[in-house]
């Protein structure tokens, strides 16, 4: 494991996760209690994640700008010393059994905690390397925050491939960019943001990568175009914080190994399978997913946006995905966000926020989106802004638009 540039063998992070579980349980943990985290990535971290399970306990992630979420016995902040409890500590897991209570992302409200089991976990790092491979002498590069579901995947498959986890202690392009060209990583997870400012930032290659995880948000027109011809190999993935990570890999997907998907009346994607959080299946037995898609002819799933976000303007549906994909392929919009605003006439009015690498006017984007949009979806108003509200894993907060 490659720790913000140290090397830790999994020999010494076994002996260190032991360390640290004594002195959890001199601090009072105890089988089924909760373990609260605000470490930011790094060594620490690493530690807390296989200590944790070492006494039956339940590690809880939480963004370090957020309070403690009730039900945890600590919370950890900074690396543990002191004194060690001699208790014997657990060396096999019960599949069943919660691993971790991961939040979602709160992109369309406030997050919501999802009880992940063990088998979840490795249910879900089968799926990964079923669908993106896996080789003793791989090296994952995360930049990911490791409260969120994708970056705390990166660590657990790892572990459980006894693979190389590289680990940032957050995104920084230049950093990012150095790794991949230096032919640092193999595999990579990323979010469409960052790899946008790798783009920008002068990505040219990257030697030795088998596949970037590209996934948490729609893919900006053009994006994978360019990685394409620059060589890069990227892998769109679908999949949520219930699900323990990705469950369709591509555009269109295939559902990964062990993934049932299908699509409901309303259009809505359900998925089951043994990485859905239990606590997150209906009582149907599906998972209902909250995004629109269909399935095709060969089988493969087009994943649609979500149905909240689904503007209904003077009676035709809208998808902000589609008018945001509009925007983008406009050579002075570098990102695009869409909602629905109340109009007293239209019910919903289509309204865009745009970022803007050069100076365009609302009448010249509106012109360019009446030339590819049917007329109730070009945008009623647009509105350049200097940024877009996104989460610390980049994912757009379009509730907050």
């Amino acid at each position: 494991m490659l720790v913000d540039g140290g090397v830790v063998t999994y020999a010494e992070l076994d002996a260190a996760a032991s360390r640290t579980a004594r002195r959890l349980a001199a601090m009072g943990v105890a089988h089924g209690d909760r373990v609260a985290t605000t470490l930011p990535p790094g060594l620490a971290f690493c530690e807390l994640l296989h200590a944790v399970p070492r006494l039956g306990a339940v590690l809880v992630p939480l963004h370090p700008h957020e309070p403690a979420r009730g039900g945890a016995r600590v919370t950890i902040d900074g690396p543990l010393a002191g004194a060690e409890a001699n208790v014997p500590l657990h060396t096999t897991v019960d599949p069943d059994a919660v691993h971790s209570v991961i939040h979602t992302s709160g992109t369309t409200g406030r997050p919501k905690p999802v009880e992940l089991t063990y088998g979840n976990h490795h249910a879900s790092a089968l799926a990964a390397a079923d669908a993106l491979g896996v080789d003793p002498d791989d090296r994952w590069l995360c930049p990911l925050p490791l409260f969120h579901v994708g970056g705390l995947g990166v660590l657990i498959r790892s572990a459980i491939h006894a693979t190389t986890a590289l680990l940032h202690g957050g995104f920084d392009a230049g950093r990012v960019k150095a790794a991949l060209e230096a032919g640092e990583a193999t595999l990579a997870s990323l979010v469409p943001t960052m790899l946008v400012r790798l783009r920008a930032g002068g990505l040219r290659r990257a030697p030795g990568l088998r596949a970037i995880a590209l996934g948490g948000g729609p893919i900006p027109a053009g994006l994978l175009d360019w990685a394409e011809a620059a060589g890069i190999p990227v892998v769109p993935v679908y999949g949520m914080t219930e699900t323990s990570s990705q469950v369709v890999a591509g555009v269109p997907g295939r559902p990964l190994r062990g993934v049932r998907l299908r699509v409901a009346d309303d259009g809505e994607l359900l998925v089951a399978g043994p990485m859905v959080a239990r606590g997150a299946v209906g009582p149907d037995g599906w998972l209902r997913t909250g995004d629109r898609g269909r399935l095709d002819e060969a089988g493969l799933v087009h994943v649609e946006g979500r149905l909240k976000d689904l503007i209904v303007t003077g009676g035709e549906n809208v998808s902000p995905l589609e008018v945001e994909q509009a925007l983008l392929e406009h050579p002075a919009v570098a990102e695009a966000a869409v909602a629905g605003r109340p109009d007293r006439e239209w019910g919903e009015a289509v309204w865009a926020f745009v970022v803007l690498r050069d100076g365009a006017s609302a009448a010249e984007l509106r012109d360019w989106c009446r030339d590819r949009l049917a007329p109730f979806k070009v945008p009623k108003r647009i509105e350049p802004v200097a940024g877009l509200p996104r989460n610390a894993a980049g994912k757009l907060l379009r509730d907050r638009l």
